[in-house]
């Protein structure tokens, strides 16, 4: 089988994007492996499915895949590579467009400066809604790493994100604490971490080690945790620069009930065609 694909990334969280309206596409979780491993495959830290629409009240469906050949709800930098996917490859000429996902439907907007806004949804913190084995919902909740106590907060953006604050993100332990968050028994279902230093009320920075991929350049998922969770701890106000490794995005949240606004690049960096 050839696949035809396009190598695209937002911040340096890069994707393997491949139209499956225009061709069949079938994929196991080992050829999601093989795709994605920066040696002997193209080298991506997800794979974005573009399909068809399912229904009538959306343009189309959203397939996201992470490097472990696991398929997950959400990816916010994923989100604006498809929109500019979608539009770039002529599947749409609309601005604004609609897309289920695994765990419901996000709205896309390409602004006339080229960036794009996507409408990540109302952040959910029930524990088990996000999903995380707790007595009661809080704001905050210790967690315990076997030698070391951390304090989180906890919340679904599509996708499960912890989220603890550090004082300097450019030396907080992503590589060592990063996958025992991930794999912590408290989170059923794996989830990502996101390390934040709190720069000032609407600025801050963020290191994230997304489940099934590891520390990435940019999560855009993990950029609305943060600025979610630092506002519900009272410390960020309602629009926030996020700034990552890869680049910096814009976050807004009015609070409890409304849905998280994010903003950033989106960019092509070649096309290709692979056999499988």
């Amino acid at each position: 089988m050839t696949l035809e694909f396009t190598k695209m990334h937002g911040l340096g969280n890069d994707f393997v994007v491949i139209d499956a309206i225009s061709q069949p596409v079938e994929l196991t979780r080992a050829q999601v492996r093989m795709l994605a491993d920066r040696h002997f495959g193209i080298g991506c830290d997800q794979l974005l499915l573009v399909e068809a629409a399912t229904g009538p009240d959306s343009d189309f469906r959203y397939r996201i895949f992470n490097a472990d050949g696991g398929e997950v709800g959400q990816c916010g930098n994923g989100a604006r590579c498809f929109m500019q996917f979608v539009n770039e490859r002529g599947l749409t000429d609309k601005r604004r467009v609609r897309v289920e996902t695994l765990n419901g439907t996000l709205e896309l907007v390409r602004d006339d400066d080229g960036l794009v806004t996507v409408d990540m949804g109302v952040p959910r913190f029930v524990p088990a809604e996000i999903p995380f084995i707790a007595p009661a919902q809080d704001v905050r909740y210790a967690l315990d790493l076997g030698d070391q106590g951390i304090e989180i907060g906890a919340v679904s953006m599509g996708n499960p994100h912890a989220v603890l604050r550090v004082d300097d993100a450019s030396t907080a332990p992503v590589a060592e604490w990063g996958p025992r968050i991930e794999n912590h028994a408290r989170f059923p279902e794996r989830v990502n971490a996101g390390f934040m230093q709190i720069i000032d009320r609407d600025t801050v920075r963020l290191r994230v080690h997304e489940r099934g991929a590891g520390e990435t350049l940019a999560c855009g998922s993990g950029a609305c945790a943060a600025a979610v969770i630092g506002q519900c701890w009272g410390e960020l106000d309602s629009t926030v620069r996020v700034i990552l490794n890869g680049g910096e995005l814009v976050v807004s949240w009015s609070g409890p009930g409304s849905p998280v606004m994010m903003t950033g690049p989106a960019t092509t960096v070649y096309q290709g065609r692979i056999e499988l």
